[in-house]
């Protein structure tokens, strides 16, 4: 009986890994979409990663302290309700077409899923056998993969328009043409996003009305810290190495994630002259390959050390970003197509090793390593910056610092056997 509610409740918590995924990998619909609709530049439109990740160095902590009070399950409620409202304030935004409010509006979704991602992760690790933690989270989050692939497919054909006005097109028009064409083009992320608010409600009305249970977490030491102040745990706490680098990785593994997907459409746009629909096509060929890359990491895993394949990926990306940068036309695309496939295991990896032996301050601990998240919101500013100061392949430079840090941080971890979470249930 046990058992048959652990796995009643891995496919409903595996379900929110793809919800959050559905709503992060359309970002790279929405950065070349409201670049055009509100008229932006590169590091603006950067800004739309920026919004979403900030809510994920902010609300990490007060999630787990919700959590510490009112367990898992109260945690991930919350945080479908904000996912949800940011969803349905999308329609007011593009009403308006006010970039400020999009903005606003991704931040809401996105401090939802913070409670949701700062929930989940650890709530997965430790619902079943410590042994196989890891395949377990790279099982969860390869739905979050299955969610990469559909999103931009699901942007592709229901908000991006496929036209796009030269200067010289824009200048021919009347301030009422120009004006219709951009609020047509801010109308088309409406329905989509009201669709994800109203399953985002249904998920939360079921997970409601069912029990989850609650994993009790020991510590492998005496709690002797419980009442000293946050801010003295959470220093304690990066007193560990493991966590700190950890920390560290995610920090630059999501930030390379989100500007390598961010820009993606420009990138194609620009450098192998692609059309809109054209490039979100392709968009969607490294969607597949991110998840095809998250199953088959995930069965390697059991034949393979994990933390090898961590080391073995880096460098294999740190090579195809050479390449996108120094080849043209469609090769250099192909080459971006290549790390996502090959960056897929990192985040759920470097999460395992990060929390490694946390026992009761794992919710704390995996907090700060959502914190980490917050590169997606720092990366992409600064590849925005050097695409408007040289070019947009040029950028991509960036993403090659973020892989060789993870690099030493696999290398520094090789000697971990197996990753795994120790933690009595």
């Amino acid at each position: 009986m046990a058992k048959n509610k652990n796995l009643y409740a891995i496919a409903l918590i595996t379900s929110l890994f793809f919800l959050w995924g559905v709503a992060l990998n359309l970002n790279p619909i929405l950065i070349p979409h409201l670049k055009k609709a509100c008229e932006l530049t590169d590091l603006q439109s950067s800004l739309v990663d920026s919004a979403s990740y900030l809510a994920y160095f902010i609300l990490p902590i007060p999630a787990a302290l919700f959590m510490k009070k009112y367990g898992y399950k109260g945690g991930i409620l919350l945080g479908l309700i904000l996912f949800a409202c940011g969803a349905f304030l999308f329609y007011p935004a593009a009403a308006v077409r006010s970039y400020v409010f999009f903005l606003s509006a991704l931040f809401v979704l996105f401090s939802g899923a913070a409670f949701l991602e700062t929930a989940a992760n650890p709530y997965i690790t430790v619902l079943g056998d410590p042994a196989t933690a890891t395949r377990r989270i790279n099982f969860s989050q390869s739905f979050n993969g299955l969610a990469a692939s559909i999103a931009p497919l699901i942007g592709g054909v229901f908000i991006l328009s496929g036209k796009t006005l030269s200067g010289s097109q824009k200048a021919g028009m009347s301030a009422d043409q120009l004006n219709t064409y951009l609020n047509k083009e801010a109308s088309s992320v409406q329905i989509p996003y009201l669709v994800i608010g109203l399953v985002v409600l249904t998920v939360a009305i079921l997970i409601f009305r069912k029990p989850l249970p609650e994993i009790i977490e020991e510590d492998l030491e005496p709690a002797d810290d419980e009442h000293k102040p946050l801010y003295k745990k959470i220093f304690a706490l990066l007193g560990r190495k493991q966590l700190r680098t950890g920390v560290l990785a995610e920090f630059f593994y999501v930030g390379a994630q989100a500007g390598v997907l961010g820009f993606f459409i420009r990138f194609s746009e620009r450098v192998a002259g692609m059309g809109e629909k054209t490039a979100a096509a392709f968009l969607t060929a490294a969607a597949i390959g991110f998840m095809t890359g998250r199953f088959s990491g995930t069965f390697l895993m059991k034949f393979v050390n994990p933390v090898k394949i961590l080391a073995t990926y880096c460098l294999i990306n740190i090579l195809l970003l050479i390449l996108a940068v120094t080849l043209h036309a469609k090769f250099s695309v192909f080459a971006l197509i290549g790390v996502a496939f090959f960056m897929s295991i990192m985040f759920p990896t470097i999460f395992s090793l990060s929390i490694r032996g946390l026992g009761s301050k794992t919710k704390l601990g995996s907090s700060l390593v959502i914190m980490g998240i917050v590169g997606g919101a720092i990366i992409p500013p600064i590849m925005g910056k050097v695409s408007d100061m040289t070019s947009i392949q040029y950028a991509y430079l960036v993403p090659i610092v973020c892989f060789a840090y993870i690099f030493y941080f696999a290398f520094k971890n090789l000697k971990v056997k197996k990753v795994e979470i120790v933690a009595a249930q």
